[in-house]
């Protein structure tokens, strides 16, 4: 884990930032002046690597700027369910990092190489004279940012609701389909991913999109889902 300061962090473009939902309508001009104020570090984390371990208590949010981390849950026998991924621009521990002593219920692991930016909460939330309307900015591109992350949720408990372990795919597959906006799309998960996710035993859940496959409601290769019509439960 390599731990690098703003400002020598080349990897970092004010072009990537002002993209993002924390620094949108953020200009380039006015983002230096912002992260100055705000300071954040970044580290760079391997893959499978904890980024945030579930019991702590932190005071930092976290951003991918580069790879992808995941929120998962474990329970005291170590099952594991993802709760989400965050992908480049994708805020975590926000929830926390502005609940002093809440700690973590949750950890945060790099699904693949990653780089990390961490900014102090405080920081975020500490008006200066400098840059007050940046942080004015910020607040509420988190409130914005924490409402995305509260219908993620609710899609995500609608999936797990379901009753059976086909229902439960179907759902989610169907919400998949309808954000790509097309019947042929690609899912973030591989298979024991999926299985995590939607809470469900992955030999099962295999099984049943083999059944599924077979019976013409759906064909896939690896990560790629393409739902045919006239779907019987």
């Amino acid at each position: 884990m390599i731990a690098m300061s703003a400002a020598g962090n080349s990897q970092v473009s004010y072009a990537f930032l002002k993209k993002t939902s924390l620094f949108r309508g953020t200009t380039e001009a006015e983002l230096p002046t912002l992260i100055g104020c705000i300071a954040p570090s970044y580290r760079e984390f391997a893959k499978n690597e904890m980024i945030l371990r579930q019991g702590e208590d932190i005071t930092a949010v976290g951003m991918v700027i580069s790879g992808r981390a995941q929120i998962i849950e474990e329970d005291f026998w170590g099952n594991r369910n993802i709760i989400a991924d965050a992908w480049p621009g994708d805020l975590f521990g926000e929830s926390y990092a502005f609940l002093p002593g809440e700690l973590l219920r949750v950890s945060v692991v790099a699904a693949e190489p990653s780089l990390v930016m961490m900014i102090d909460a405080r920081h975020m939330l500490e008006i200066c004279s400098s840059a007050c309307r940046f942080h004015t900015r910020l607040v509420q591109n988190l409130l914005a940012e924490s409402a995305k992350k509260n219908l993620a949720l609710t899609r995500k408990l609608s999936h797990m609701s379901k009753r059976t372990t086909r229902e439960k795919l179907l759902s989610y597959l169907s919400g998949q389909s309808l954000a790509a906006g097309s019947d042929v799309f690609e899912i973030p998960f591989n298979r024991q991913q999926l299985a995590d996710y939607l809470c469900v035993d992955r030999s099962a859940m295999s099984n049943e999109l083999c059944k599924m496959r077979d019976e013409g409601l759906l064909s896939f290769e690896r990560s790629s889902f393409h739902l045919k019509s006239e779907i019987e439960l």
